[in-house]
């Protein structure tokens, strides 16, 4: 939210779902139903393996598939699969993060230095 407001990305819409457990269906299919032809991303902080990912990802297709919007499948942004849940270095969770966060506004990442 910090960054999408820093940089005036105001074709960004956020939605954070706070409840998994019963999927709550009928409030996402009322709110993704306002935006019918909007690319829908999942983010999370935690590796794929680890968050919400797997759980949620056939729920939400569902939900697109009832309201019959355009996206079939939320695209993934967020860590790699790994066996832990912390890279152990600040530094790599610093890019990881600014990384998500751009693939999450839509960014480009910055050229690599050569």
């Amino acid at each position: 939210l910090e960054a999408r407001e820093e940089l005036s990305r105001k074709n960004v819409y956020l939605m954070r779902l706070e409840q998994l457990y019963p999927f709550p269906k009928r409030p996402l299919m009322k709110e993704l139903a306002r935006f019918p032809n909007a690319e829908i991303y999942w983010c999370q902080e935690e590796p794929q393996n680890m968050g919400a990912w797997w759980f949620a990802m056939p729920r939400v297709e569902l939900v697109l598939k009832k309201i019959g919007h355009k996206c079939k499948r939320p695209r993934y942004f967020g860590r790699p699969e790994s066996a832990s849940t912390a890279t152990g270095s600040l530094a790599v969770h610093r890019l990881e993060q600014e990384k998500l966060v751009r693939d999450a506004l839509g960014l480009r990442a910055p050229e690599a230095a050569e």
